[in-house]
């Protein structure tokens, strides 16, 4: 009777052949995967700044991909409903550098310090989009990049037209 360890080094030996190596070599690939992926380009906008990016933090307030436009997190440590206000403003600012608006907002992540007090000012924040809401997730943290920061809000923008 064979043991159930000597079949296992058998199996082991034989799967060890048909199995996947990685030996570092460039693969051949077939016909359907030779096509090679065009660079992404990357449009980036950021507060009048002429590099379009903030060097010494090291990000971008606004890239549009295609037809898709990521918005940095904006803050306020004003958790009033005029320091909401403010905040969504200047989101609308990101936005139109692209040519976009609140209507085109698909997605929204909203990062706060004192939850309680968004759910009580969230007017504020509805009045931005007009009755048309995008996907929306709100998330307490105990503390956000600048440590004053009560809010911060990022968005995903979709642009309409073509197929980018």
């Amino acid at each position: 009777m064979i043991k159930p360890a000597i079949i296992f080094c058998l199996f082991s030996l034989l799967f060890a052949h048909a199995g996947c190596k990685n030996t570092g070599e460039p693969k051949e690939h077939t016909a359907k995967s030779s096509h090679k992926k065009a660079a992404i380009i990357k449009e980036k906008w950021n507060f009048g700044n002429s590099q379009k990016q903030n060097e010494s933090a090291g990000y971008a307030q606004v890239v549009k991909v295609g037809n898709t436009i990521y918005i940095s997190g904006v803050p306020t440590s004003d958790l009033s409903p005029q320091g909401i206000t403010r905040l969504y403003k200047t989101l609308e600012e990101c936005l139109n550098a692209f040519g976009a608006t609140s209507r085109d907002v698909v997605k929204e992540t909203l990062y706060t310090t004192d939850i309680e007090a968004m759910k009580k000012y969230n007017d504020s924040r509805k009045e931005f989009y007009k009755g048309d809401f995008p996907a929306a997730t709100w998330v307490q943290i105990s503390r956000l990049y600048e440590a004053d920061a009560k809010l911060e809000v990022d968005l995903v923008a979709q642009l309409s037209g073509g197929d980018e």
